[in-house]
């Protein structure tokens, strides 16, 4: 598996470093950073802190995503879902959770509250002209049918 090396810095003593839960896991898990507990009130968006500030090499970026879990199980995911870390931003992450659940969340220090994955980006060349018939054509939402 290729590798690329990403700078960081603990903005806090008491960050953790993202981690993989299996030897294939595309993401690395993000820890919440904190002082004291924080509940997230069900409807409400909360920034979550991860005491981490990264320098992603330039041609990549980082995609923060749900963790299957807590979406499924409690309702809780980044309400930008996937957001995006640019290359030139230096600041802390954080992850701004929004709960879609029944109930209030407390999260604790050191919770995994997402997954990031370190993605390529690409330049685009836009090229202006015609562009090539499909069987969809310009059907819009819902056009290819439930099946």
């Amino acid at each position: 598996m290729p590798q690329v090396t990403v700078k960081f810095r603990k903005t806090h003593e008491r960050a953790e470093l993202p981690d993989r839960q299996s030897a294939h896991a595309a993401g690395y898990d993000l820890h919440a950073c904190l002082d004291h507990n924080l509940t997230i009130q069900r409807g409400s968006i909360t920034p979550v802190p991860t005491g981490l500030a990264v320098e992603i090499p330039p041609g990549y970026h980082i995609s923060i995503r749900a963790r299957s879990g807590m979406a499924v199980k409690h309702g809780l995911t980044p309400v930008n879902t996937p957001g995006t870390i640019d290359a030139d931003y230096r600041g802390e992450i954080f992850v701004p959770l929004i709960n879609l659940g029944r109930e209030d969340y407390t999260i604790k220090h050191g919770d995994r509250i997402a997954q990031l994955l370190l993605e390529q980006t690409f330049e685009i060349l836009w090229q202006e002209g015609e562009l090539s018939a499909t069987d969809r054509g310009e059907g819009k939402f819902g056009s290819t049918g439930k099946r």
